[in-house]
């Protein structure tokens, strides 16, 4: 992962290049815990690292689920919304069946998944607002394809800022320390015996 997102040269590649960029944030700020750690919540806040990787990967499973139907709504999930919402729960929790390379394995696959919608879908493709869903406008009928990227890209941002904050509280590694071990760098001071087991 590098410390900025490469150049870009046209909205596509933009919005690949962030997506891509906020994508491997996980793998650094993730770099080195062990299921203990990762399942841990040692702030004040009930997120844990494992927890964020998991909702992260549901996110965009979700959101580009409604990019890949659009401009048809995706199949409606027929379960009663009491279970969908314990699901919603459960994706915020890094389970003891949970390990962390598991999730991880998960994540990169749902991650070139996203890609690949971002580097092929009609960007002004229309996506249905699901108007079932409490938290969702009603006045609204569809986003664009555009729209949902960027909100994915938002998503992805903010959680990893969240990641960034539990994991210096766990052991307190920070971003660009995380970097430097992750790639290998030989930046005085910044690399740190984080290494799992």
């Amino acid at each position: 992962m590098p410390a900025l997102a490469s150049p870009v040269t046209d909205e596509r590649s933009a919005l690949r290049e962030f997506m891509a960029f906020h994508q491997s944030a996980y793998f650094a700020v993730s770099y080195g815990l062990t299921d203990e750690q990762a399942r841990s919540t040692p702030s004040v806040s009930a997120l844990s690292i494992g927890g964020l990787i998991k909702h992260v990967t549901a996110m965009q499973r979700n959101w580009m689920g409604r990019v890949a139907a659009a401009p048809e709504a995706p199949a409606k999930d027929p379960r009663p919304f009491e279970q969908i919402s314990k699901e919603f729960e459960d994706q915020h929790v890094m389970r003891p069946d949970e390990t962390l390379d598991g999730l991880l394995d998960a994540f990169r696959a749902q991650n070139a998944k996203s890609l690949h919608l971002v580097e092929t879908a009609n960007l002004d493709a229309a996506v249905p607002v699901p108007h079932e869903i409490p938290w969702f406008p009603k006045d609204q009928e569809a986003w664009s394809v555009r729209w949902v990227i960027l909100h994915v890209i938002n998503e992805l941002a903010r959680h990893a800022g969240h990641a960034d904050i539990v994991r210096e509280t766990v052991d307190g590694a920070t971003m660009y320390e995380l970097l430097a071990a992750l790639e290998g760098w030989e930046i005085a001071g910044w690399v740190k015996p984080w290494r799992r087991g």
